[in-house]
């Protein structure tokens, strides 16, 4: 008995360790009362589909202890993430054991959530938010249900003042019991298209994310409060700048309120003068529209980092009543004014349907790009703000001035918006994930569609970092019915449109057979895809050299992530030969060592480090030059997004930074070819021979809005053991501000000296003698033509064998022992076959 005491005794005191007084933000003047509920104090309990609320979950009794014996949880998160961490699971993102976790979908899980309220909310209004739930989930506090909610990226609220449970003292009568059911997650992406993330694509496998993953919080307020706040601006021709506040307001009471508005507004990151404002509204019950301009006479205006400094503003709101506060909002922007105008070099209505380039405050932003590939990981319960804002400084550091978020990813997290408008990073969305034509019909379904769509960009669209949106990724080349699809992302762009004046494009690249059906153009876009898919077509030189478009919205390479983070995920039997874990995480063993021969003139397998180095810089020489050949186009073509910069799990695949945020080292090859100022050596073959001389261009690419004067080239050509062939310099005068311009030709006779390859530097110095830009290359002794043909048997084989097995996901051809052929056999034991066209390991 002794002993019970002492346990329940212990059990109260952690109760009312957690739930004192005084755990609200005090509502001061200039603060609303929010209680954030995020944390580890979430409880989860796995239950078959429809009996969880058999067994009565949702009306345990809020003073009882019974939840503590749940698995513990953390919000936000995901529910594969708090299994793992309870031991329910193995670490989804190592080896295969993402096929083994496959049976948490089927259910269903509930989260519960337990906190005191000592506080009186007379005259107030209390809601539980949740600000994102990925799909379907119903609530109930204190037994009493609350609603349900389906939609992965829209905001919710219930308004609790009539359920909640509230003592001052007596923390048992003042205890409440928050309740979430997770229904499983739907299992045909067709069905909910825009509304939650697809989850198949070349580099993720069948695991189909959900949980609570994004904050949930209790706000009280007064009666009357705020329910958006859009700092819509623009600049006037004069320099000045007007900033209409559009504030969306909802009386809660059943009577007319005078209230009284005082507003702040100043420089966030930069000092400037406040501007004060107050003035009187009659709000009467329900929601309005109230608006109020504020004139800026000298505006700072927020640039991307290569054309300016991000200068973000703050407005502040406070909502009174008389002597009482009823609510307070502070929004944070940015004054910019973004612009569409037609490339040169394509006729409109002709070649393409849609002006693709990017102008802010009236200054051309051509856009170093790379797709997102994010979040940081699929299972947002292992992300965290760190990573956010390491990886968008590194996007910097790699000389990004933008991300594309395309339609295979969801809408990013504030945060992401955030770190971007202080970097001076803009972003390209697409606004809700449409990676797939498969979409539903019905009008009532399509109107929620166009709905969560609305939601999302009125939660961004105070961001500057905003600058383009696109309606779908792909979803053309996929639709049923390509009319259909068109006049869907035609009214999905207006229904956007109407909340926020920034450039739309319906889908891309829209150079597809079924988008020329639908009525679009030749020349909309390029994603850049096939060397990969295609491999063994065209060395890749000849590959790119082929395309000449306005935009390329991706330019796909893959690679293998260091050997460090592959010891994290690839168990150690299967690192070297790879072993099947390769293949589950996407590595594809036949293009890669093709991808190496290409740049290399050799598959480089005589060991992990150096297979995996020579893919990554493979990865990196590919995109440099790739790069390279487009910034020449300028202004023709207006921007670049590789695919990708990141990817949301340990996969060997397309980024450049690894989902350790370690950056490969293609990221360094990324990082020179996207110099905002770059020399550039521009070449039409990477193999020579002996017998000719070695030709190409110099050109400069300038995308400042500053002008070089006085500059020199100098270019120095070396053979393979690092010896001087030939130095030169070149004057070349003035590099005008954003421009791409050829300023030499280039013919040497020093190929006979070299043996297998050689190298180029360059670099740009202005008058002073300061290294503008600095650039290298190198080259391979050989036959094009006989190289290029040698490829297209390699391709010839590739593709017999995924004719045969399946293309792209199934990798069990790369493992002739693991499928039995050619005489092979599988040992169902050990588990480990190794990848056939791979030396033995020793």
């Amino acid at each position: 008995m002794k002993k019970l005491t002492l346990l329940l005794i212990g059990v109260l005191f952690s109760i009312i360790g957690f739930a004192q007084p005084n755990t609200t933000t005090p509502h001061n003047e200039n603060e609303q009362a929010i209680r954030s509920f995020n944390g580890y104090r979430w409880k989860m309990k796995m239950m078959l589909p429809g009996e969880g609320v058999k067994e009565g979950l949702h009306k345990i009794p809020p003073e009882d202890i019974e939840t503590l014996v749940w698995n513990n949880a953390k919000i936000p998160g995901d529910v594969y993430t708090d299994l793992w961490k309870a031991g329910a699971i193995e670490d989804p993102y190592f080896g295969r054991n993402s096929v083994k976790a496959q049976w948490v979908q089927h259910y269903e899980w509930w989260y519960a959530y337990q906190f005191n309220v000592t506080e009186d909310i007379s005259d107030q209004v209390v809601d539980i938010v949740f600000e994102g739930v990925d799909y379907s989930c119903e609530v109930w506090l204190n037994g009493h249900y609350l609603g349900k909610h389906e939609g992965a990226f829209s905001s919710f609220k219930f308004n609790v003042n009539e359920y909640l449970r509230i003592h001052k003292y007596d923390f048992l009568k003042g205890r409440n019991m928050l309740v979430v059911k997770l229904a499983p997650p739907p299992k045909v992406n067709a069905n909910v298209a825009g509304k939650k993330t697809p989850w198949f694509g070349d580099y993720w496998r069948d695991l189909i994310p959900f949980g609570i993953y994004r904050p949930v919080k209790m706000v009280t307020t007064g009666k009357v409060r705020f329910d958006d706040v859009f700092a819509n601006n623009s600049i006037n021709k004069d320099g000045s700048a007007e900033v209409e506040l559009e504030m969306t307001i909802e009386n809660t009471s059943e009577v007319t309120k005078e209230m009284t508005f005082v507003t702040s507004l100043e420089g966030k990151n930069f000092d400037s003068k406040p501007i004060e404002l107050k003035f009187n509204a009659s709000v009467a019950p329900g929601l309005h529209k109230i608006t109020k301009n504020i004139h800026i006479k000298q505006p700072q205006l927020w640039w991307p980092w290569d054309l300016g400094k991000p200068n973000l503003y703050e407005v502040k709101i406070t909502l009174k009543e008389g002597g009482n506060n009823h609510d307070y909002n502070a929004t944070t922007f940015g004054i910019r004014e973004v612009t569409s105008k037609w490339n040169p070099g394509f006729v409109k209505d002709v070649d393409v349907s849609f002006p693709r380039s990017t102008y802010i405050n009236g200054k051309f932003h051509f856009i170093r790009s790379a797709c997102w590939g994010g979040p940081p990981d699929i299972f947002v319960g292992r992300t965290t703000l760190d990573k956010y804002k390491e990886l968008i400084r590194l996007a910097k550091e790699a000389n990004m001035n933008n991300i594309r978020i395309f339609g295979w990813h969801p809408p990013e997290i504030p945060e992401f918006y955030q770190y971007c408008d202080e970097m001076g990073i803009t972003v390209w969305q697409d606004i809700i994930p449409l990676g797939t034509g498969n979409i539903p019909t019905e009008r009532e379904k399509l109107t929620e569609i166009y709905n969560e769509a609305i939601k999302v960009v009125k939660e961004r669209r105070n961001h500057p970092s905003l600058i383009m949106m696109e309606g779908g990724e792909e979803m053309l080349l996929r639709t049923r019915d390509p009319q259909f699809g068109r006049a869907f992302l035609e009214e999905l762009g207006d229904s956007l449109q109407a909340y926020v004046n920034l450039p739309y494009v319906p889908d891309s690249p829209l150079t597809c057979h079924v988008s020329k059906e639908a009525g679009f153009k030749s020349k909309e876009a390029v994603h850049a895809l096939r060397y990969f898919y295609d491999m063994g077509k065209w060395l890749h030189e000849d590959w790119y050299q082929e395309l000449k478009f306005p935009i390329v919205p991706e330019f796909a390479i893959t690679s293998v992530p260091s050997v460090e983070s592959l010891k994290k995920f690839i168990p150690e039997d299967e690192l070297w030969t790879p072993g099947l874990s390769w293949g589950h995480h996407w590595a594809d063993l036949t293009r890669l060592r093709m991808q190496n021969w290409d740049v290399f003139g050799n598959e480089m397998k005589g060991s992990l480090e150096e297979f995996v180095n020579a893919s990554q810089d493979a990865q990196g020489i590919i995109f440099q030059n790739g790069i390279e050949y487009f910034r020449r186009q300028k202004p023709e073509l207006s921007g670049i997004a590789l695919c990708h910069f990141i990817t949301y799990w340990p996969d060997m695949k397309w980024g450049i930074v690894d989902n350790y945020q370690k950056p490969k080292r293609s990221f360094e090859f990324v990082k020179k070819a996207y110099q905002p100022t770059l020399i550039s050596f521009n070449f039409h073959k990477r193999r020579w021979s002996n017998k000719e001389k070695f030709t190409g261009e110099l050109w400069v690419i300038n995308d400042y809005y500053e002008k070089y004067k006085g500059c020199t080239a100098k270019m120095i050509i070396k053979n393979d053991e690092g010896n001087v062939l030939s130095k030169k310099e070149y004057k070349i005068g003035t590099v005008e501000r954003n421009s791409a311009k050829k300023f030499e030709s280039i013919s040497e006779d020093v190929l006979e000296k070299i043996n297998k390859k050689f190298f180029v530097e360059l670099e740009l110095t202005d008058q002073k003698g300061k290294v503008i830009s600095s650039n290298d290359y190198f080259f391979l002794i050989g036959d094009q033509k006989e190289a290029s043909d040698q490829f297209k048997v390699w391709m010839k084989e590739r593709m017999d064998l995924e004719n045969k097995y399946g293309l792209y996901g199934s990798y069990y051809h790369f493992f002739d022992d693991f499928t039995g052929e050619n005489g092979g056999s599988y040992d169902s034991e050990t588990q480990t076959p190794k990848a056939f066209g791979f030396p033995e390991q020793k």
